[in-house]
C-alpha cells in the first residue's frame, strides 16, 4: 500500500502527541539515570595518571604483590651444555652480521652509520671499559636490550628485587686486541667482538636498583640472579637469538647474535 505525504504527516503527529502525554504523565522517564562508577583500583589510578600512589595506596599495592604467586626460580641442568657455543660458531654469525673490523678508536667513531651506542640502558650497566668500546651494530643491540627487558620481567615475576646487568666487554678494535694479547697470551686474535656482534654478560655481579628516597632493597645472593638470567639465555638461543658460551675463567656469558 502507498503510503501518501498527508497520510505520513498525520502519523508523524500522532506520535509526537503520544510522546508528549507520556513525558505529562510520567515525568521521571525524560530525568537522566546516574549510573554510580565503582571505585578505581590502585593500580588504575597510579596506571592513568602516571603519579606515584600515597603511602596507603602503596601498601595496598604492597599487599596485592604479596598475594601473587610467584613463579619458581629453576636455572638449567648444566651451564656448560645449556650454552656450549665455540668461538668458531660464534665467528661465522658475527662475519654475518657484522661490520668489517674496527681499526681503533677513532676509526669507530667514523662507524657510526653502522653502529649503535649502548652505553646507557635502565636494564644494564656497562662495566669501564680497557679492552673495549661501547658499540654494537643494530641488531646486536637490540638483542641485549630485549634480553636486559626479559631479565627485569623475570625477576618481577619471580618475586625477586630488580637488578640491572652488567656488560664487561662489547666492541673491540684490532688495536684492543693487540693489545690484549700482550697481557693474556690465551685472547684469541680473530675475536668475534671485532665485528660488533658479541658482547659479555658478567653473572658473578649485579648492580641493584633502588630509589635513593626509598628503603633499602634487601640483599639477593648472586647465585640467585645468576639462576634467573641463565633462564632468560635459555630460552634467547633457543629462540635463534643468539649463540652463548659460558664462561668459567672470565666470570661471563659470552654471546653473538644471529
Amino acid at each position: 500500500m502507498k503510503i501518501t505525504k498527508n497520510a505520513y504527516l498525520r502519523a508523524f503527529a500522532l506520535t509526537v502527541l503520544l510522546l508528549a502525554i507520556v513525558r505529562w504523565v510520567f515525568p521521571s522517564v525524560a530525568e537522566p539515570r546516574v549510573i554510580k562508577q565503582p571505585a578505581a583500583s590502585v593500580d588504575t589510578v597510579a596506571a592513568v595518571s602516571g603519579k606515584p600512589t600515597s603511602a596507603a595506596a602503596n601498601s595496598s599495592l604492597f599487599t596485592l604483590r604479596s598475594s601473587l604467586k610467584f613463579h619458581p626460580i629453576r636455572s638449567v641442568p648444566s651451564y656448560a651444555e645449556a650454552f656450549p657455543d665455540t668461538n668458531s660458531v660464534q665467528l661465522a654469525a658475527a662475519r654475518q652480521w657484522g661490520v668489517s673490523p674496527v681499526k681503533n678508536r677513532e676509526d669507530a667513531e667514523m662507524r657510526k652509520r653502522e653502529l649503535v651506542y649502548i652505553g646507557s640502558s635502565p636494564y644494564y650497566h656497562v662495566d669501564p671499559l680497557y679492552s673495549s668500546i661501547p658499540y654494537l651494530v643494530p641488531r646486536a643491540a637490540v638483542l641485549l636490550q630485549d634480553i636486559g627487558q626479559a631479565f627485569f620481567d623475570s625477576l618481577y615475576v619471580k618475586g625477586v628485587p630488580f637488578h640491572q646487568l652488567i656488560v664487561t666487554s662489547v666492541l673491540r678494535s684490532q688495536e684492543d686486541v693487540e693489545k690484549l694479547r700482550r697481557r693474556n697470551g690465551n685472547a684469541t686474535e680473530n675475536s668475534c667482538h671485532l665485528y660488533g656482534t658479541t658482547f659479555d654478560i658478567c653473572y658473578n655481579r649485579y648492580r641493584t636498583v633502588e630509589d635513593p628516597e626509598g628503603p633499602h632493597r634487601r640483599q639477593v645472593q648472586n647465585d640467585t640472579l645468576k639462576w634467573v638470567l641463565s633462564e632468560v639465555l635459555r630460552d634467547m638461543r633457543q629462540s635463534e637469538r643468539c649463540f652463548i658460551k659460558y664462561e668459567v675463567k672470565q666470570g661471563c656469558f659470552h654471546m653473538t647474535v644471529r
